[in-house]
């Protein structure tokens, strides 16, 4: 059996996730909130496969024809070969198929079209699996790469039979905060590639561009280092990106201190206050505490809990850390800093940005770090916020030997 060969879109971000680019027969189910930018991202990828000399077909079912070129010329993604059509019924949609037999199909969204040899309306269970099994012969018979638009519920799944998700050849993931400019392209499933990619966009004025390299998103711009900031390289499938975790540890006047975080697991928050507490003597049970990421970035791995803890000892004692260090670890309930997956890629990319010194996991150093990066083997929570005391200078190892005493 012959492999199936991709061909690039233009956007390398994109094709990144999807394994080099589009298959042509294979089809694609991109999955999003509404407003988080699928139509925008999909609309550029038609427009930049269609200056390739391809003709691209792109119908839209919830917006005219009209909309749809006055956003594409926002957008500057107007291309000679890209047509734009306004559809929901499934037989016309086909005949228009027929007529400009495109190489490129992108359908926006499956949930808005019908088929009049259907009963229900257009989203219910037996329309959705009829438009989308009728589309996806078509495009096996007929070669065609198709990118179907589904949106989400509110826990996150996409709308409509759970079916959809089996018929297609890749489902990718479009994610992103309405209140930040990062969005996240990530394949759930992919018959033609890896799923462990992840593509990073940035949301503008002008449209979507792509991020090839966006740890300077998640840093914060501040020059002068503060209290309650710790860097940490966190794995984006198999990317490394740089994010910075700042806390807030600050007296309570509630009965029950509040716990708030952004971009980071609450429960994760608890366990390493805890272990902060009992394992350094940090008092924070009658605080009130504030964690969150920098960017809109959102961290759950356990690698970056060593940052997290580190940034709720600089609070607590107000004392600023080292701005050249990241900090990588796994926190355990003893107090042991446990091995994180993916070390070297984490080192390579905090060398690359700059960073001078890395606190890790004692004995975890199994290949030589970058040249320009200094490691600092750390066995538990106290040895952590001693070394990068150290690291600070004398006033900050003077308040951290005080506090941990």
């Amino acid at each position: 059996m012959s492999h199936a060969v991709a061909y690039p879109t233009g956007v390398g971000e994109f094709d990144r996730v999807l394994g080099g680019g589009l298959v042509p027969g294979g089809v694609v189910l991109v999955a999003g909130e509404p407003g988080v930018g699928k139509s925008t991202l999909l609309l550029d990828v038609a427009a930049r496969t269609a200056r390739t000399g391809q003709t691209v077909l792109y119908v839209s079912g919830e917006e005219s024809a009209a909309q749809v070129r006055g956003r594409a010329e926002r957008i500057g993604a107007l291309a000679d070969r890209l047509l734009l059509a306004s559809e929901t019924d499934l037989g016309t949609l086909v005949g228009q198929v027929d007529h400009a037999r495109p190489a490129l199909l992108v359908v926006d969204s499956v949930q808005a079209v019908a088929s009049a040899d259907v009963d229900g309306q257009a989203g219910g269970v037996s329309q959705v699996r009829e438009v989308a099994g009728t589309l996806i012969q078509l495009a096996k018979s007929r070669g065609i790469a198709v990118l179907l638009v589904g949106h989400v519920t509110k826990d996150g799944s996409v709308a409509g039979p759970r079916v959809l998700e089996h018929l297609v050849d890749a489902v990718v993931q479009f994610e992103g905060d309405r209140h930040s400019r990062l969005r996240l392209v990530r394949a759930v499933k992919n018959r033609f590639g890896a799923t462990d990619e992840v593509g990073c966009f940035e949301l503008r004025d002008s449209g979507i561009a792509s991020l090839p390299d966006p740890s300077g998103l998640f840093l914060s711009q501040a020059g002068d280092a503060v209290p309650g900031t710790c860097v940490t390289v966190a794995m984006e499938g198999r990317r490394p990106i740089v994010t910075e975790v700042q806390a807030l540890v600050t007296g309570s006047t509630l009965p029950s201190p509040r716990r708030t975080t952004s971009g980071l697991d609450s429960s994760r928050l608890a366990m390493i206050l805890a272990v902060l507490e009992k394992r350094s003597g940090l008092a924070a049970g009658t605080r009130d505490v504030f964690a969150a990421t920098v960017g809109g970035m959102r961290t759950t791995e356990p690698a970056a809990d060593l940052a997290v803890l580190l940034a709720l000892a600089s609070s607590a004692m107000d004392q600023p850390l080292a701005r050249d260090a990241v900090a990588l670890g796994e926190v355990g309930l003893a107090g042991e800093i446990r091995r994180v997956p993916a070390l070297g890629p984490r080192l390579g990319e905090a060398a690359r940005l700059g960073f001078r010194y890395a606190l890790v996991p004692q004995g975890q150093l199994d290949v030589a770090p970058p040249a320009e990066l200094s490691p600092v083997e750390v066995a538990d929570v106290r040895e952590a916020v001693e070394a990068m005391g150290r690291l600070c200078g004398p006033r900050a190892t003077t308040a951290v030997s005080s506090a941990t005493a």
